[in-house]
């Protein structure tokens, strides 16, 4: 990051202490339920040491349990028991080592983002249009022949240099000055230190070459080199914020979601009010083209509403009186009237936000590794530096100083500690846009490994309830007269089987029948003074157990027979088809009866099924593929999966009835489709690709060009270029994966 931000003001943090304001920044933690979670913004940070550097800051602070902060998104996640601290205490720590921290959901917060690039571009502006007019005064002396310029003219150009270099070190170096600065108060070391060090000495070379010709440093000026340098990394640093909010640019999104106010009825009319003044309850009306600020029911009106970052539907999808709407969602052809049922942090919307914004700011194993490598690799820099000077004294201190220069800014470990998070994060924005929730950013180098599948069936393969496939009927009734018969003594029941008898009777238009006294017998079926519908035996008729049915009967016996079908996922046999294509062994464990499992299993081409299985023996299960050498991925619904989920190397959760908040799973699919899991291990075997890509180039980058800087074959404007282009191809790479 190129701009540091001032602190705010001690009586903002004073407002942040009081637990009313907790909700906007925290919630509490599903690790540890005596604890709150917050997630913050990190500004003034932009290398791994710069992360370590804030989460040792934090993990100081008194009743802080963990402190996670990623350097690639910025983003801190903080566990912190509210009765030994307060946030204060804690944004007052990363104050005090030279940082700044901000709620990440703070309502300034893209606005402080606009400032900082734009003050990023000024200072890179600055530095190019110097670099360009320091380089026309250079060329004269590349270009003349002996006696083609005098002394006289040659100082002149060389002091025109030096005015044109005051701009670029005092306005585009600042923030690495002060940062270096920074750093040297607080006794560690960033990126920005070596940085500074190359640009402070190779403006004293110059500056001593250009006022003692004579003098020890003798008379080379390197102002060109230094604003070419300058230039560089500046682009780089640019270029890589850039790419950096891209990456991020799915939880960007969701966050500037929500409206600033919205129509509110108040008796007689509907008036504008900040979307903070809601209440539930409360009857609003949202206009076309407005977000929808809280979850709410319709009141009134038709229209079509963009839920794709919330469930992964890139169609938009129709709603009308008494259809549910997501806070966060669009609505895109007309006006409606909503009943306010969740606000805040209740809504769907606010548990996905905090899901991805908790992916964010975490570290998966590699990442950990090469921050670990980050600290000790820069004093290696420093140490190096120092040797290359000493060896290269004797020819020149001028040009011992260059290399000393060339040395402490080609060797960079950003591309090293960006190579893993900068993947991750993307393919992480991709997978959200999809419809899948990375909980936990280790999950995807994970899912790559991953060689088997384990399904749960219900509310999984299956959606949550059946489908009526078959009516046979008594002769002297119809078809459609049997099932309205059903549906009207199914009606007053909420069982599965119920429940589709209903749906099949209104799907057909059929008309309600008049039946009275209905009594529901408790795991047998319903009756009337005239009918009976339920099970075979309750029916009195007999049963077959290779097939799923209900059965309606009146005085004279046997009237009908709907065959049911567990209502398979649409889209289950061509995940299936993919996963086994992808060379994945799929298995199917279920609470339902073996019948019922093998039979799902041959709908959607799964080979190996079993049925009967409690939690315990789901888990027992997944535990011998492991001792096997299995790697393996759960896919559950989140309602009685929650051990195997948590047992599983990578897990995934359906059902949008379980708060998301809540899951064991590692990724949560906010949609329907099932599809989403080959997709899903798709992009973590690509991420992995990409991830080694990354690490396999900046160990080459360091192999070949460090050699190059000791051996003082590396002039310092070069050394700038490789730097900052070793960052910007990572990132890059990175980038790839945000397209999907």
């Amino acid at each position: 990051m190129l701009a540091t931000l001032a602190p705010s003001p001690q009586p903002i943090r004073d407002w942040l202490d009081e637990p009313g304001e907790w909700a906007a920044f925290s919630q509490p933690s599903s690790d540890w339920p005596a604890y709150q979670e917050s997630q913050l913004l990190i500004d003034g940070m932009h290398c791994a040491a710069c992360a370590l550097s804030v989460e040792q800051a934090l993990r100081a602070v008194p009743g802080v349990r963990l402190a996670e902060v990623g350097a690639a998104s910025r983003r801190a996640r903080v566990v912190w028991s509210a009765t030994q601290t307060r946030p204060s205490q804690w944004l007052a720590a990363v104050a005090q080592a030279g940082y700044y921290a901000i709620p990440a959901l703070d309502a300034g917060e893209r606005q402080r983002r606009q400032v900082e690039q734009r003050r990023a571009l000024w200072r890179w502006l600055v530095a190019g249009l110097c670099m360009m007019q320091v380089m026309m005064y250079a060329m004269p002396a590349y270009v003349a022949g002996p006696g083609e310029m005098t002394a006289d003219m040659a100082q002149l150009l060389r002091w025109a240099s030096w005015v044109l270099t005051l701009p670029v070190l005092v306005f585009s170096c600042g923030p690495f000055f002060a940062n270096a600065w920074r750093d040297v108060l607080q006794r560690r070391i960033s990126m920005d230190l070596p940085a500074a060090l190359g640009m402070a000495v190779t403006f004293a070379v110059s500056s001593a070459g250009t006022f003692d010709p004579d003098g020890l440093l003798g008379h080379e000026v390197y102002f060109d080199s230094l604003t070419m340098f300058v230039f560089f990394l500046l682009t780089g640093r640019w270029l890589e914020l850039r790419l950096r909010d891209r990456t991020a640019g799915a939880l960007e999104a969701l966050i500037g979601r929500l409206p600033d106010s919205v129509e509110r009825w108040d008796g007689t009319a509907f008036v504008r009010v900040a979307v903070r003044r809601l209440h539930t309850g409360d009857h609003i009306r949202v206009l076309p083209g407005e977000a929808f600020p809280a979850d709410g029911t319709v009141l009134q009106g038709r229209t079509q509403v963009d839920e794709a970052l919330l469930t992964g539907e890139s169609r938009p999808l129709g709603r009308a009186v008494g259809d549910a709407v997501l806070a966060g969602s669009y609505n895109l052809s007309a006006p409606v009237e909503l009943h306010v049922d969740q606000l805040g942090a209740s809504t769907r919307f606010a548990q996905i936000v905090a899901l991805m914004a908790q992916a964010a700011s975490q570290k998966p194993r590699l990442a950990q590794l090469a921050d670990r490598v980050a600290r000790p690799f820069l004093w290696g820099v420093l140490l190096a530096a120092a040797l290359a000077g000493l060896l290269w004294w004797p020819s020149g201190p001028g040009h011992a100083l260059m290399v000393v220069v060339a040395v402490l800014v080609v060797t960079c470990p950003c591309a090293l500690s960006l190579a893993t998070p900068a993947a991750l994060l993307a393919a992480a924005g991709s997978m959200a846009r999809s419809g899948v929730l990375v909980r936990r950013l280790q999950a995807l180098e994970n899912l790559a490994q991953v060689d088997t599948v384990v399904f749960d069936k219900t509310g999984t393969l299956t959606r949550d309830g059946m489908a009526v496939v078959t009516t046979h009927h008594r002769a002297d009734v119809s078809a459609q007269r049997a099932l309205a018969l059903a549906a009207a003594l199914a009606s007053q029941s909420l069982h599965p089987v119920s429940r589709a008898v209903v749906a099949a009777a209104q799907a057909l238009g059929l008309p309600a029948e008049p039946v009275q006294d209905v009594e529901e017998v408790v795991g047998q079926g319903l009756r009337s003074a005239h009918y009976r519908f339920g099970a075979a035996l309750f029916c009195g008729v007999p049963a077959d157990p290779a097939q799923q049915q209900v059965h309606l009967s009146d005085a004279q016996g046997w009237l009908a027979t709907f065959d049911l079908s567990e209502d398979v996922r649409p889209d289950a046999v061509l995940a299936i088809q993919a996963l086994r294509a992808a060379g994945i062994r799929v298995e199917l464990l279920s609470g339902d009866n073996a019948a019922a499992a093998l039979r799902v299993a041959g709908q959607v081409g799964i080979a190996l099924a079993r049925g009967g299985c409690s939690p315990q023996d789901k888990l027992q299960h997944l535990q011998a593929l492991q001792a096997q050498g299995h790697c393996v991925a759960m896919v559950g619904d989140g309602l009685n999966d929650g051990p195997v989920l948590a047992g599983a190397h990578v897990s995934f959760a359906f059902g949008q009835a379980v708060p998301l908040a809540q899951r064991q799973a590692d990724l949560v699919v906010t949609g329907d489709a099932l599809n989403v899991v080959p997709q899903a291990l798709w992009m973590a075997r690509r991420t992995l690709r990409v991830v080694r890509q990354n690490l396999l180039w900046a160990a080459a980058y360091n192999a070949v060009c460090v050699p190059l800087a000791l051996a003082g074959w590396l002039p310092a404007w070069a050394a700038g270029l490789g730097m900052a282009l070793s960052s910007l191809l990572v990132v890059l790479n990175a980038a790839r994966l945000s397209r999907g």
